[in-house]
């Protein structure tokens, strides 16, 4: 890093020369040169919660990206250092968790599974973000879900666990019995009123119940592993992202917590305060954080206060830009069933005639699409996109104002917001869907380059405003945004 003794108006001053993107990285609020260091256009992720009352039941949702939660009764998006990095370039021009998928914003899939729960009156999101970021977001939830939604601003990084604690006044407040914790970077079929009904049924002892899923014996190693008693369902061993096999059965990040859980987290909070005080090590703003898993759940486990109900629903994770597309299967499919009215039966669009629908399909309303075109199975349009004539798109994503031209081909990819495909260009990626061969297989989050420094085969992926000329093809590769193309590529990343 050469640029270390530069200030940070230096360093601005230097790159925004260079890079038409340049997102300042902040940590407790104030710009780091690690910015530079991390990539430029690193947006670094603060925390999130948010809360929901229902009731006598609050739920909380726990996200590892974004400050957006609602007020069941608490849901939290930590976002940390490193937070959003491999979900770009989707989270260079917004957030993470808006990111739409299925024609919603990521987070909005939760505030909706929350909604379903009986008597629910309130969310409540804790986060990092200026009010102003999120204000537009909440006002629009609170339209549609009819519920009261609060957003509260956290000062620093605190954990899971020590984010709820802060605002544990808020979320205790009305007396509510339990509160639901989701992590917002998973998507599922959230089985939140039969895991309310479970934990009711486990006793007033009960502190906590985790959803549970199986996964394979190798990427069990990759989630956080439960070892259960199969009459109580009470959780016996909890270790996170073991070094060696421990258990097939693996945390879901999806929780409802007794509200007394916060005497147990006070006493975690107190130990560690008092031993900062004692041995003046680190900082006071470190010992406040605390994690849900490391120093609650593991502690817990073996004490018959925390419970683990098996789901065998769909769920997985959404660490990267490419298991967007996965998601968006999913979801589209349990449209046909929860929702209809967000899929496109008929094709009605445009000019009046049907263009032709494969499968499940979502296609916002102020989309343009030719009648000679061919969408589906699973795909999503945003708004104001223009779709040529005979253009066919299949398991992909495509984003508000885009614009594919006649004749040209998208298989599994994104194509980025006001993005430009000319005519007669392929563009098309590699999916890493779970081996269907395999029983309880979990979509695998590889990374970037393999061990030979190769790029690893995946979607396509379309920055914003990305322009990609007429006939060329365009496999596996990742262009980031504003860049103008002139020739075909080929497993590579176009800076």
């Amino acid at each position: 890093m050469t640029d270390m003794h530069l200030s940070t108006d230096q360093i601005l001053k230097k790159y925004m020369k260079t890079f038409a993107v340049f997102v300042v990285y902040v940590c407790g609020g104030v710009a780091s040169t690690r910015a530079i260091d991390s990539c430029i256009g690193n947006p670094v992720t603060k925390g999130v919660s948010v809360r929901i009352v229902v009731n006598d039941t609050y739920a909380v949702f726990l996200g590892s990206w974004l400050p957006w939660i609602r007020r069941l009764s608490a849901v939290r998006c930590p976002r940390g250092v490193g937070c959003g990095t491999r979900f770009r370039p989707l989270s260079l021009d917004i957030p993470k968790p808006l990111f739409p998928v299925a024609g919603l914003p990521m987070i909005q899939h939760h505030i909706e599974a929350c909604a379903d729960v009986p008597n629910l009156k309130e969310i409540l999101i804790l986060g990092y973000y200026p009010t102003s970021e999120l204000s537009h977001f909440v006002a629009e939830m609170m339209q549609e879900y009819k519920v009261n939604v609060r957003y509260l601003q956290e000062f620093t990084a605190l954990g899971t666990a020590g984010g709820i604690y802060h605002f544990r006044d808020q979320i205790r407040s009305g007396n509510p019995q339990a509160f639901f914790v989701l992590n917002g970077d998973v998507c599922a079929d959230f089985p939140l009123v039969e895991m309310l009904e479970f934990h009711q049924q486990t006793g007033n002892g009960s502190l906590m119940t985790i959803m549970a899923t199986e996964a394979t014996r190798q990427q069990s190693l990759h989630y956080g592993c439960i070892v259960q008693d199969k009459d109580t369902r009470a959780v016996q061993h909890y270790v996170e992202k073991p070094s060696t096999f421990v258990s097939t059965l693996i945390n879901c990040g999806v929780y409802i917590c007794s509200v007394e859980l916060f005497q147990y987290i006070s006493a975690v909070f107190n130990a560690r305060q008092q031993n900062y005080y004692n041995d003046g090590v680190g900082s006071a703003m470190e010992a406040a954080v605390i994690h849900l898993e490391k120093d609650i759940l593991m502690p817990l486990a073996g004490t018959g206060k925390v419970f683990a109900m098996q789901t065998n629903t769909w769920w997985s994770q959404l660490k990267t830009a490419g298991s967007t597309i996965y998601a968006n299967r999913h979801f589209l499919e349990l449209f046909r069933t929860r929702h209809r009215e967000r899929l496109v039966l008929n094709g009605d669009r445009g000019e009046g005639e049907m263009c032709r629908i494969i499968g499940d399909v979502h296609i916002h309303p102020s989309a343009t699409v030719h009648c000679s075109a061919t969408l589906g199975p699973n795909v999503s349009m945003g708004p104001g996109c223009v779709i040529g004539a005979g253009v066919r798109i299949r398991e992909s994503i495509v984003l508000a104002g885009a614009n594919i031209s006649d004749h040209s081909l998208v298989l599994h990819s994104i194509v980025g917001r006001d993005s430009r495909v000319g005519q007669w260009t392929r563009v098309e990626g590699t999916p890493c869907d779970p081996n269907p061969n395999k029983p309880f297989a979990k979509m695998d989050n590889p990374p970037l380059f393999n061990s030979d420094g190769r790029l690893n085969p995946s979607i396509t992926i379309l920055g914003c405003s990305v322009t990609v000329p007429s006939e060329v093809i365009l496999l596996n590769s990742i262009v980031l945004p504003y860049k103008e193309l002139t020739r075909s590529f080929k497993n590579e990343i176009i800076l």
